[in-house]
């Protein structure tokens, strides 16, 4: 079965029509586990469990990456490849259906992630960050803002490339589990008071005029 390139695929949109594919994948991106242990972490019942992950395996998201033999059976440990991310030059031509499956996946992991290690002291330690900002850009300014995130994607995979050099020579200590998430988005919507911008004044409607009067 061919890779999955573009989030407008079909079948990667079927992968992410599911809430608990979603949840399987995100946890099979951080290191690689079993239908059982899947099981465990998520409190569902095995037999479902193992439906989607063949699911998963069927549509070309997953990679087997080793056999354990367990009570004479063989359990499967599985991994989630890379898959397509959103944003590029092609973002705009995606689906409207592809492009809502794609980034509530990403948010329903990124909360899982940050809220789990928040609940640990994932922020506690002086290198956390955690920033919001709201701007109102000209033009221009939103395409220099989208390059500059477009950027620092790009050093984070350069700096994890040459950390991986550096611990498998020995010439590091421990890894240190780290993410990182960059969005930038129109922020359409709901007015953002903790922007310090003011909530839209509406005026009140008139009052309607009855039959008669």
């Amino acid at each position: 079965m061919p890779p999955i390139k573009s989030v407008d695929d079909q079948r990667y949109v079927k992968a992410l029509s599911h809430p608990l594919r979603v949840r399987i994948l995100g946890i099979l991106e951080e290191q690689p586990a079993s239908p059982v242990e899947l099981s465990q972490v998520l409190d569902a019942t095995l037999g479902t469990i193992s439906y989607h992950v063949r699911q998963l395996n069927d549509l070309g998201l997953l990679e087997l990456v080793r056999e354990t033999p367990r009570r004479g059976a063989i359990e499967h440990h599985y991994r989630a490849k890379p898959r397509p991310k959103s944003g590029g030059d092609a973002w705009e031509s995606v689906s409207v259906v592809a492009k809502q499956a794609v980034i509530g996946a990403e948010l329903q992991q990124t909360l899982e992630v940050a809220g789990r290690a928040a609940g640990v002291g994932g922020f506690d330690r002086e290198h956390a960050r955690m920033e919001r900002l709201r701007l109102a850009l000209d033009p221009k300014g939103v395409e220099q803002l989208s390059k500059a995130v477009a950027k620092l994607v790009d050093d984070a995979q350069k700096i994890q490339e040459a950390a991986t050099k550096r611990l498998n020579g020995g010439k590091a200590g421990e890894p240190a589990d780290t993410a990182l998430v960059a969005m930038l988005f129109d922020a359409v919507g709901a007015p953002d008071t903790s922007a310090g911008r003011p909530e839209p004044t509406q005026k009140p409607r008139a009052p309607r005029r009855r039959n008669g009067s």
